[in-house]
């Protein structure tokens, strides 16, 4: 077995051989995925358990930006941004294909505000210091309208030319946990942690449950993590029944569009200033356009959670006061959303606006000595974990080792220069030539999932993530490690029964288990199809 590679039966006979971990981290997306690295890579006895697939949950419905946070900077958190920037910068070195470069233009309508962002993204520039992914410009009218001939040009006085980093979240989340497995680490999915184990009123482990194989296994560890996001109140809850909820969601949903609506392929629009006062991107995505994101409270929790009606309409009528083709709801062919663990403070009332509430991580250790971890972002991932795992030394006596992850490079990472960073194939990295060997095996393997399509992919992919990506669903599959689901939710449903066929005779599973999937899958695809059928 090769090193990186995701197994689960032989996770599960190690998980039976360790009388005691060091670190238990309860939640598989971005927070967990950094911490599981972190711990690893320092030597530490690692176990990371997710309830459902890695970045199910938030860590999979970004808006697909590395990014400082030009928001954040404007609200005037300095130190959030430079944090941000410096992570930016060693995930592109240390994920180089995943993580891209991109040309962000915010357009100019009024030339106060235009010196206002020009001053700020210089500053950003600035804040980057050796990182910076390139120059701030300030462009023409002429030339902004040449590059988008759709920007309205009533008014227009020019635009800024930045750069920031785009990457793919589910993709960066398995690589994660492959980087995690590489160096000793060991991780579950479809994994849920039901309990919470205790000597006297200390954390001594969890009692978890197999949601595939049905068992019910107690585990001892020095220190448990909780990192489970939005989840994080539930896990508190068994530790102390009489924790108070302090979580707000706050959901922020995206809409996908035919990239037929630009005439760049290449370059990002920010929409400077919506009817709530935030801002939208509009970003070219695996050959589509994604745009959002919403800022909205809810007062639920929810796996998988939908976009409201009210939120596609703010997307399209903010969209449509800069643009002169106006996309309408028909046009969408994706809309989804997730979920922010946003940390209400006492002085801030749940009416208030939830782009006022910060962005910065917190970390807590409760008297058991459970350790939860929430809030922040993808790009501060690295960061996070390594706060974390820190805490965690003392919390549980361990012996003391730095951390490594600045030096550490993702699994999959190859140099830039070796790949198309436009090729379908760039996210798998050093994997590229693994997956199109599985071709000598079974020549049909080669064929498309589906011809005629931008997206393209061959069933040998699918193969390859069940084998060594611990793709145990359509869905793990169709929206983490493809982005079907989040592209085209109609073409996710139409080839959901092929991808169906294929893990089937990989997970031996039999006519009754594809059916079964095929119909789970396609109730959940409707949520994401738009306007929802």
């Amino acid at each position: 077995m090769m090193k990186g590679f995701l197994n689960r039966d032989r996770f599960l006979s190690i998980l039976e051989k360790i009388n005691i971990w060091d670190i238990v981290i309860i939640g598989g997306g971005a927070t967990g995925l950094g911490i599981s690295l972190d711990s690893a890579s320092r030597g530490y006895k690692t176990l990371l358990l997710e309830q459902s697939d890695f970045s199910k949950g938030t860590s999979s419905r970004s808006t697909k930006l590395v990014h400082g946070g030009i928001r954040y900077l404007a609200q005037g958190n300095i130190k959030l941004v430079y944090e941000a920037l410096k992570e930016r910068g060693l995930l592109l070195k240390n994920a180089p294909h995943l993580v891209k470069k991109q040309r962000f233009i915010i357009p100019i309508f009024n030339y106060r505000m235009g010196f206002l962002y020009w001053m700020g993204l210089k500053s950003y520039e600035w804040l980057s210091g050796s990182l910076s992914f390139g120059k701030t410009q300030f462009l023409s009218k002429s030339k902004i309208l040449k590059i988008f001939p759709e920007i309205k040009p009533n008014n227009l006085k020019g635009g800024i030319l930045y750069y920031d980093g785009q990457f793919d979240d589910s993709r960066l989340a398995i690589n994660l946990a492959q980087t995690s497995v590489k160096k000793g680490g060991i991780l579950l999915n479809y994994f849920k942690v039901k309990n919470l184990k205790k000597i006297g009123n200390k954390i001594s482990g969890v009692i978890a449950y197999d949601l595939e194989n049905k068992k019910k296994y107690t585990i001892c560890s020095k220190t448990v993590i909780n990192a489970t996001g939005v989840f994080s109140d539930s896990i508190l809850k068994m530790d102390d029944h009489t924790w108070p909820m302090f979580i707000k969601p706050s959901q922020g949903t995206h809409i996908i569009l035919n990239k037929s609506f630009f005439s760049s392929s290449n370059t990002a629009i920010v929409i400077p200033k919506t009817s709530d006062g935030r801002i939208l991107f509009s970003i070219p995505w695996y050959d589509h356009v994604l745009i959002g994101t919403t800022d909205t409270f809810l007062n639920k929790i929810i796996m998988d959670p939908h976009p409201l009606e009210e939120e596609i309409d703010f997307i399209l009528h903010n969209f449509n006061q800069y643009f002169l083709y106006n996309p309408k709801k028909n046009d969408i062919l994706s809309a989804f959303s997730g979920l922010r663990p946003l940390v209400i403070p006492t002085n801030l009332s749940y009416n208030k606006k939830t782009k006022d509430i910060s962005r910065s991580h917190k970390l807590m250790i409760s008297p058991s000595g459970l350790i939860t971890i929430i809030g922040g972002k993808w790009t501060t991932y690295r960061k996070m974990a390594e706060e974390t795992v820190n805490k965690a030394i003392k919390i549980g006596k361990l012996n003391k080792k730095l951390s490594l992850t600045k030096e550490i490079r993702i699994y999959g990472s190859i140099s830039s220069s070796n790949y198309n960073q436009s090729s379908h194939w760039n996210k798998y990295g050093v994997d590229e030539d693994n997956i199109k060997k599985l071709i000598k095996e079974n020549p049909v393997w080669g064929d498309p999932l589906i011809s005629k399509y931008p997206y393209y992919c061959i069933k040998a992919e699918i193969i390859w993530m069940v084998r060594y990506e611990m793709a145990r669903t359509i869905e793990d599959v169709l929206a983490r490690r493809l982005r079907f689901l989040f592209l085209n939710a109609k073409i996710a449903i139409k080839i959901a029964p092929i991808v169906a066929s294929l893990m089937a005779q990989e997970l031996s599973r039999d006519k009754t288990w594809e059916k079964s999937q095929v119909s789970a899958f396609k109730k959940l695809a409707k949520k994401y199809y738009y306007p929802i059928i």
